[in-house]
C-alpha cells in the first residue's frame, strides 16, 4: 500500500457514509425553503425605508445577480455531487488553503442565519398583543430580551433534534412547511392587491428614487440580496441526493425562478398598499416607527384582520423552516471540512442514521453565541450578506478553472456562455461584498483571520503522514482580493470615508475584480491534482444511489 493510500484509507476510516434519500421535489423545497423565509416578511419594508419606491430596481437587479451565481452552482453541484458543494468546489480547484476560506465562509453564513431567522419570528410575535402583555420578547430597539433569549433558544434545540433524526425528515418536514410559507405570500398579495391599490406611492415622497442610485445598491445588502440567499442548499445535501446529476441543477434553478416571482409581486403589493399620507413626505417611516411586522399591520388596515391572523402563524413556520433548513447546511459543510482534513476529524463522523452529528452539535452551539453579539434581525443582515457574498465569489473562479482542469467530466447541466458570465458572477459577488459597508467587511475580515487560526490548530492535530499539501501557490490570489476589497470599501461610499467618486467606485471594483479573477484561474492546481482530489473525495462519501422501485 502506498503512503498516499495509508493517508486515505485512514482519513477516511470510521467516518461512515451519508445516505442517498432525497429527490427532486426535496432538493428543490430545500432551496425554496431557504429563499422564502424572513425576507418576505421584513424585507419589503427594510429596503423600502432606504430606496423608496426604487428598491423595486433593487429587487430586479438583485434577481439578475444572483440568478447568474445560482447558474453557476448549478452546474458545479451537478457535475460534482458531494456534500458542503461550496467549500469543496474551491478545495477541488486550488487545494485545502482556497478550500478552507470558501469552507469557512460559508460555514458562518449558514451557523448564523439560523438565529437571526429566528430573531425575526419572534420580531413579528411581538406585535401579537397577547403575547407582547404576557412575555416580553423584545426590547423597544429590536433586541432580544432575557425572555426572548430563552425562547430563541428553545427554537434552535428543536432545529437541532429535527436535524438528528435524519435528513428524511428533515426533507419531509421542510416539504411540508414550504407550500404553507409559499402559499401565504402569494395569498398576502392576491389580498392586498384586490382591495387597495395607491399607485400615487410609487412617486410619492419625492419621487420613484428619492435617495438616487445610492439607495438602491444600499438596499441590496439591508435585505435584498438576503431574501435569496439560500438557492445552494440544494447543492449542500447533494451527497444525500438519489439522483444529484438530473437533479441538483433543476432544483435550484426552479426554487430561484419562484423566489424572484414571489418578491418582485410582494415589494408591490407592499408599496402599493401603504397609506399615502405616511409617504406622501419621506420612506422613514412607512408602516409606524418600531414596527416589525409591516405586512400584518397592513392587512389590519385594509380590512383583512384574518390575513394577520395568518401571517402572525407564517411568521412562525417561515423563518422557522428556513433556520431549520440552514442549521442542515451548516452541518453538512463541517462534514465536508472535515473530510478534507480542514476542521478536526469528529467533524466528519456520522451516525448510524447517516447523520454528522457532532457537526450538529457546533452548529447548536455556535448559533447560540450568535445570540449575544448580535440580538436583532438587522444586526447581523449586513454582516451575513457580506459572508455570502464571499462565499458566492469562489463559485465562479472555481467553475472557469474546473472547465479548464476538469473539462472531460459529465455535465448534466453546462452555463450558457460560460466565459462570460462566470467573470460576471465574480464581479456581482465583490459589488454585493462592497455595498455590505466597510463596518461588515473589515468584520468579516476579522472572522477569516479567526478561522485561519482553527485551520492552524486542526492541521497541527492531524498527524503528520495524514496530512495534505497545503498547495500555497494556488492561494496566492486570495489574499490581495479579500484585503483589496475590505481597502475599496474603506475609502468607499458605503460606510467608509467616501473618498472614491460615486460611479469611479463602482468601476475600481469591476477593474479590481476582473484583474483577480483572470489572475487566479491561471493559478489553478494541474488536471490530475484536481481529478485526484474529486476521486478521494467522492469514494466512500455516500451510499450507493438506491435501485429504482
Amino acid at each position: 500500500m502506498t503512503k498516499t493510500n495509508a493517508a486515505d484509507d485512514a482519513r477516511g476510516a470510521g467516518l461512515g457514509r451519508l445516505r442517498r434519500a432525497v429527490g427532486f421535489w426535496g432538493l428543490m423545497f430545500i432551496s425554496l425553503g431557504s429563499i422564502i423565509g424572513s425576507g418576505w416578511l421584513l424585507g419589503a419594508l427594510t429596503t423600502a425605508v432606504i430606496a423608496g419606491p426604487a428598491s423595486l430596481v433593487s429587487w430586479v437587479l438583485a434577481s439578475v445577480m444572483l440568478a447568474v451565481l445560482a447558474l453557476v452552482h448549478a452546474e458545479l453541484g451537478a457535475a460534482y455531487p458531494v456534500a458542503g458543494g461550496t467549500a469543496r468546489f474551491p478545495f477541488f480547484a486550488f487545494g485545502p488553503v482556497v478550500g478552507f476560506t470558501a469552507g469557512w465562509m460559508s460555514w458562518l453564513r449558514s451557523v448564523l442565519i439560523a438565529p437571526i431567522e429566528v430573531e425575526a419570528t419572534l420580531s413579528y410575535c411581538d406585535r401579537i398583543g397577547w403575547v407582547r402583555d404576557q412575555v416580553r420578547i423584545l426590547h423597544p430597539d429590536g433586541t432580544l430580551t432575557a425572555w426572548g433569549l430563552l425562547i430563541a433558544s428553545c427554537f434552535m434545540l428543536l432545529f437541532t433534534l429535527i436535524n438528528i433524526v435524519g435528513v428524511k425528515l428533515l426533507a419531509a418536514t421542510n416539504s411540508i412547511t414550504v407550500v404553507f410559507k409559499t402559499a401565504v405570500p402569494l395569498l398576502t398579495v392576491a389580498v392586498l392587491l384586490s382591495l387597495v391599490f395607491h399607485a400615487s406611492n410609487f412617486t410619492a415622497g419625492g419621487g420613484f428614487a428619492p435617495y438616487g442610485a445610492h439607495g438602491v445598491f444600499a438596499a441590496l445588502p439591508a435585505g435584498v440580496v438576503f431574501a435569496f440567499l439560500g438557492f445552494e442548499q440544494a447543492i449542500q445535501l447533494a451527497g444525500e441526493a438519489r439522483d444529484p446529476q438530473r437533479d441538483v441543477s433543476r432544483a435550484v434553478i426552479v426554487a430561484m425562478a419562484i423566489g424572484t416571482a414571489v418578491y418582485l409581486l410582494l415589494e408591490i403589493a407592499f408599496i402599493a398598499a401603504l397609506d399615502p399620507a405616511a409617504v406622501a413626505h419621506g420612506w422613514a417611516n412607512p408602516v409606524g416607527k418600531g414596527d416589525f411586522g409591516p405586512y400584518a399591520t397592513l392587512a389590519t388596515a385594509v380590512g383583512a384582520g384574518w390575513l394577520a391572523s395568518i401571517l402572525y402563524v407564517d411568521a412562525v413556520v417561515s423563518p422557522a423552516g428556513t433556520g431549520l433548513v440552514y442549521l442542515a447546511g451548516a452541518t453538512r459543510l463541517a462534514y465536508a471540512m472535515g473530510r478534507e482534513q480542514l476542521l478536526p476529524r469528529p467533524m466528519a463522523r456520522v451516525s448510524r442514521r447517516g447523520i454528522p452529528v457532532v457537526s450538529v452539535l457546533l452548529a447548536f452551539v455556535v448559533g447560540e453565541i450568535a445570540f449575544l453579539p448580535f440580538p436583532s434581525w438587522k444586526a447581523l443582515v449586513s454582516l451575513v450578506t457580506s459572508a455570502a457574498a464571499v462565499m458566492y465569489a469562489y463559485a465562479p473562479v472555481a467553475l472557469y478553472a474546473l472547465r479548464v482542469r476538469d473539462g472531460d467530466r459529465p455535465r448534466p447541466y453546462r452555463l450558457p456562455a460560460w466565459r462570460v458570465l462566470g467573470p460576471a458572477g465574480f464581479v456581482f459577488a465583490d459589488l454585493i461584498f462592497y455595498w455590505s459597508g466597510y463596518e461588515a467587511d473589515w468584520k468579516l475580515g476579522f472572522t477569516i483571520v479567526l478561522g485561519l487560526a482553527v485551520f492552524a490548530g486542526s492541521r497541527l492535530a492531524t498527524p503528520a503522514t495524514e496530512r495534505r499539501a497545503l498547495r500555497w501557490r494556488p492561494a496566492l490570489w486570495v489574499w490581495p482580493w479579500l484585503a483589496g476589497l475590505v481597502l475599496i470599501g474603506r475609502f468607499g461610499r458605503y460606510g467608509g470615508v467616501r473618498s472614491l467618486p460615486e460611479w469611479w467606485d463602482l468601476l475600481i471594483v469591476i477593474v479590481f475584480s476582473l484583474v483577480i479573477y483572470y489572475a487566479a484561474v491561471r493559478m489553478a492546481v494541474s488536471a490530475d491534482a484536481v481529478d485526484a482530489a474529486v476521486t478521494a473525495e467522492a469514494e466512500g462519501e455516500s451510499e450507493p444511489r438506491p435501485p429504482a422501485a
